[in-house]
């Protein structure tokens, strides 16, 4: 649960932040279930925008409100996101040497890579992806996470402008650059500005600069019609439009935090415990579906369905079973206090 200090200095659960980052999670699970089942909702592939501005926001909410050592920081991080993953990574590893990826082509150095987030191209399509392909979006994270442990050295005013400035200028150096790097290509993507955004979000929210309710909603309201505006009209989008209508979500949802709160809704919140999980395992049930679906001749919107919902479920499953025991194990509460992260284009796949 995304619980941190608010504006006020009390500490409250950010219900509305929850309820993102569970849309961001289904969006992505749509997203792949369409793929697998002939449709179209390459929309939903933006899930990973909100994501990372969510997670700007939260990294710097907690850490204005808790102060923390870098290396306890990225301590916390790394029990956050490293476990799960390796294991879903694991899952993928023994599922290719047991025939069960034929497409899925194995060597040391990529697996070692994609376990340490070190950004390489897949042997099996060339595409700078991880063996677990979603898991592209954890490379930036663990990045960001990175930048930002660095910047706690650093007085707190100095902090948002010096990395600012360090990601703008690795953007200017990728819009000026071409390069083949796997390192080069992905962390010079404008992409990276979305932590950015959400850190200015944290600042200006904890500041109380808020707009009122009606604004908020509205908002919010612009950052949804935009969504769907190109989903149902198919047009183009990449970070530099994604961005911008994530931050209209995260900011006005804030705002709404702080002009008279969000009410806890259960399922919500639950999807947005879980959306680490659903996030990392969703895949893997798409995929068993969708094939046994093509094998059936089951109708597309029955596959897209079925899998979905399969895919929900495998998240749901490992939150309970796998996620939330090890945070338990190790702060004695199964509630995580910060946003993690989450997916994008394709099963993973970057633009």
């Amino acid at each position: 649960m995304t619980a941190v200090a608010g504006p006020g200095g009390g500490r409250g659960t950010l219900y509305g932040i929850q309820y993102l980052r569970a849309v961001a999670a289904l969006a992505v699970v749509f997203f792949h279930a369409a793929e697998r089942s002939g449709h179209a909702f390459a929309i939903g592939a933006a899930g990973v925008d909100v994501f990372f501005v969510i997670s700007g926001f939260i990294m710097w909410v907690i850490a204005e409100r808790r102060p923390v050592t870098p290396g306890r920081f990225l301590k916390e991080r790394m029990r956050r996101i490293v476990p799960v993953y390796w294991l879903a990574t694991g899952v993928m590893v023994a599922g290719a040497l047991a025939g069960l990826f034929p497409n899925l082509v194995l060597t040391a150095g990529h697996v070692a890579a994609s376990l340490f987030f070190v950004p390489a191209r897949s042997p099996s399509s060339g595409e700078i992806w991880p063996v677990l392909v979603q898991g592209w979006t954890l490379n930036y994270e663990m990045f960001f996470y990175a930048a930002f442990a660095a910047c706690l050295f650093l007085p707190a005013r100095l902090r948002l402008g010096v990395i600012a400035a360090a990601f703008g200028l690795l953007v200017a150096v990728g819009l000026a650059v071409s390069s083949d790097s796997p390192l080069l290509a992905t962390y010079t993507r404008p992409i990276i500005l979305e932590f950015v955004a959400g850190m200015l979000i944290g600042r200006l929210w904890l500041a109380g600069r808020v707009p009122g309710r009606a604004v908020a909603l509205a908002l919010v309201g612009l950052g949804l019609a935009g969504f769907a505006a190109i989903g149902i009209l198919r047009l183009p989008f990449d970070e530099w439009t994604c961005g911008p209508l994530a931050c209209l979500l995260v900011y006005g949802t804030a705002a709404l935090e702080t002009r008279g709160g969000v009410a806890r809704l259960k399922v919500p919140a639950l999807l947005g415990d879980a959306s680490y999980s659903i996030y990392l395992w969703h895949t893997f049930a798409i995929s068993v579906v969708a094939k046994l679906g093509a094998m059936a001749g089951a109708p597309p919107s029955l596959v897209l369905v079925g899998s979905a919902a399969a895919g929900i479920a495998a998240g749901l499953c490992a939150w309970h079973f796998v996620e939330r025991p090890l945070l338990r194990g190790w702060v004695g509460n199964p509630r995580p206090a910060s946003a993690s992260a989450s997916p994008r284009r394709s099963a993973g796949r970057p633009s």
